[in-house]
């Protein structure tokens, strides 16, 4: 049932706000556990939606739509990546200032700038600079309130405080689950940039074009050629794959059991899998060799485990290669593509890769979601196989 009302949410903006809709077909879901109905993160390079069940069931239908809504706009702007070192709780109610207004249905209680005696329409950080000033600076992990009490002149002092729909100023709070963002930590901006860019343009072409006016300039700056070099977009993808994973240690005492348990550290060996594509159009000597050897420049100087498959429609060969000495095969297999098989390789080891990482054209099956972290590594005129997952293009 919980399931259903979600995807009934989803097919209703498929067929009343198409691009939002076909933007939330691309992100992953899960379970949330915490009190709120909604949250969306960029985890390990990936979209990922949490929804509490039973909160988001309470909501009406237009509401649950709001809140849908609110999410993407959410990632299309990335808020949770801009957060940087900002105070938590004014960067989290300045995003919402910057998009509630255009949203409909949205439940009363969810912030909007009349509630702050501010203008609509302005950035989140412009919202930033106008609540910054009245809350105290507080804590950076905590809700950056001062003691102080806010009187009507607008400066701190004694008088009363005002409040937002019956609560305090300093007591606001999205509706949202921004807890979930501190997951975006691992994800680099530009990385972030280019998870978005390639989910827009997906749901621009599945909408043939049409997008809601308030999106308009910006959906148009995604749909620029991309900026960011690719050998740029391959180094931070493994940067953030390489900050995935622990391992436990009698050296650092855990936080919460103190010296009865292992604490743990940061896992420093890169177990990557490799899939290269071996039908015709990843051929060519200078693609392959020109992917190997950035792979080769950041797998130098640190403890990298690489796992190559070769593969067309079944995996081929396999190599193993530590650190630096990873060096591209003349493989050819030509034939029919099936990309799944390398997916399946995949959950059969041990350890499991940190991520995933393709060279292909993207013509063939693919799974319809994947838990590993993956980047496609695409040819010039390559297409992205599935939703999930970060495009790179190869020119080479």
């Amino acid at each position: 049932m919980a399931n259903r009302i979600l995807e009934n949410c989803i097919v209703r903006l498929l067929k009343e706000r198409p691009f939002y809709g076909h933007l939330l077909v691309g992100v992953l879901r899960e379970e949330g556990t915490a009190p709120f109905p909604v949250g969306i993160s960029l985890r390990d390079g990936s979209p990922q939606l949490a929804v509490n069940s039973e909160l988001f069931a309470a909501h009406s239908a237009p509401a649950q739509n709001a809140l849908m809504e609110h999410c993407v706009k959410h990632l299309l702007h990335l808020h949770m990546a801009r957060r940087k070192e900002r105070n938590r709780h004014d960067w989290d109610i300045a995003c919402d200032l910057a998009i509630n207004p255009e949203i409909a249905a949205m439940p009363i209680e969810a912030p909007r700038p009349e509630y702050f005696s501010l203008p609509d329409g302005l950035a989140a950080e412009e919202y930033y600079r106008q609540l910054i000033d009245p809350f105290g600076c507080g804590s950076m992990d905590g809700a950056g309130i001062g003691e102080a009490d806010r009187d009507s002149g607008g400066a701190t002092g004694n008088g009363p405080e005002e409040t937002v729909c019956g609560q305090s100023r300093s007591a606001a709070a999205p509706i949202d689950d921004h807890t979930v963002w501190d997951e975006t930590d691992s994800t680099p901006l530009r990385l972030a940039e280019e998870v978005v860019r390639g989910m827009v343009r997906e749901a621009w072409q599945k909408c043939d074009g049409v997008v809601p006016g308030e999106l308009q300039t910006l959906v148009s700056g995604y749909l620029q050629p991309q900026q960011l070099p690719w050998r740029q977009i391959l180094r931070q993808f493994v940067a953030t794959a390489g900050r995935v994973g622990r391992q436990s240690t009698w050296q650092r005492e855990n936080r919460r059991f103190a010296h009865a348990t292992p604490g743990s550290r940061k896992r420093h060996r890169l177990n990557l899998l490799i899939g290269i594509d071996v039908s015709d159009s990843t051929a060519a000597p200078e693609l392959r060799e020109a992917f190997a050897r950035e792979l080769l420049q950041i797998a130098r100087g640190r403890d990298a485990a690489l796992t190559v498959l070769y593969a067309n429609s079944r995996v081929q060969r396999i190599d193993s290669f530590r650190g630096s000495a990873f060096a591209p095969a003349g493989y050819h297999g030509g034939g029919f593509t099936d990309l799944r098989p390398v997916f399946d390789h995949a959950r059969t080891m041990q350890p499991r890769p940190a991520a995933i990482i393709y060279l292909t054209d993207g013509v063939g099956p693919a799974p319809e979601q994947m838990e590993f972290p993956t980047l496609w590594v695409l040819t010039r005129d390559g297409e992205q196989p599935v939703p999930w997952g970060v495009e790179l293009r190869l020119t080479v």
